[in-house]
């Protein structure tokens, strides 16, 4: 659960809130209701939206997202999975009240294992769950990531640290400028690989 929480973290503190629900959801529709760690992330899920909603002006929507998010986490310690919650809740207590807040300044950015991390900062394992995430937030086709990624993971089972599909994936989740380029960078390369493939299996 750990690298789920710090993608979406990194995602959300990046400012694609919606991307960060993305990341969160499949992780918390699999966990008991009502445990400490379904409110986290339903907490978490329904702050994204609220951020998302009030940068949308859709300040109703903002409103009623962000005082469930805050009913969801009010319960649980102010650290807890090692995210600081009191800055979240208060952020949410400040939202429901004046939705028209995000348009002056940015909201909370959230605080994890002591830092706040951001795309540039993820390791291996968060970085190989945002790429696909991203990918379809910005409009991307997301087959091709997601074969890099199944390629980055077997070559790092294979013990070659020095995959060329890892690299690319990292490129992807942390260049925004040159996000295009490695994409295309990164399709050629799932492409020559795939090819390969076809051609040995061709010769049994």
């Amino acid at each position: 659960m750990r690298d789920q929480l710090r993608a979406g973290i990194a995602i959300y503190n990046d400012a694609f809130y919606h991307a960060a629900h993305d990341v969160w959801e499949p992780t918390w529709l699999d966990l008991e209701t009502e445990t400490d760690d379904e409110q986290l992330l339903h907490g978490l899920i329904q702050t994204s939206a609220a951020v998302h909603h009030a940068h949308s002006h859709n300040w109703e929507g903002a409103v009623g997202l962000a005082e469930r998010a805050h009913d969801y986490l009010r319960e649980l310690p102010p650290t807890y999975r090692n995210i600081e919650l009191q800055p979240v809740r208060s952020f949410l207590t400040s939202l429901a009240a004046d939705p028209e807040l995000v348009e002056r300044r940015r909201p909370v950015r959230i605080e994890h294992d002591g830092t706040v991390p951001s795309l540039v900062t993820l390791d291996l394992d968060s970085t190989l769950i945002a790429a696909p995430v991203l990918a379809e937030a910005m409009g991307y086709e997301t087959a091709p990531i997601e074969r890099a990624r199944e390629y980055a993971e077997s070559d790092l089972e294979a013990g070659a640290d020095d995959s060329r599909f890892i690299a690319l994936l990292f490129d992807f989740v942390r260049e925004d400028d040159a996000r295009g380029i490695v994409y295309q960078r990164l399709t050629s390369h799932v492409e020559r690989r795939q090819t390969r493939e076809s051609d040995v299996e061709g010769l049994f």
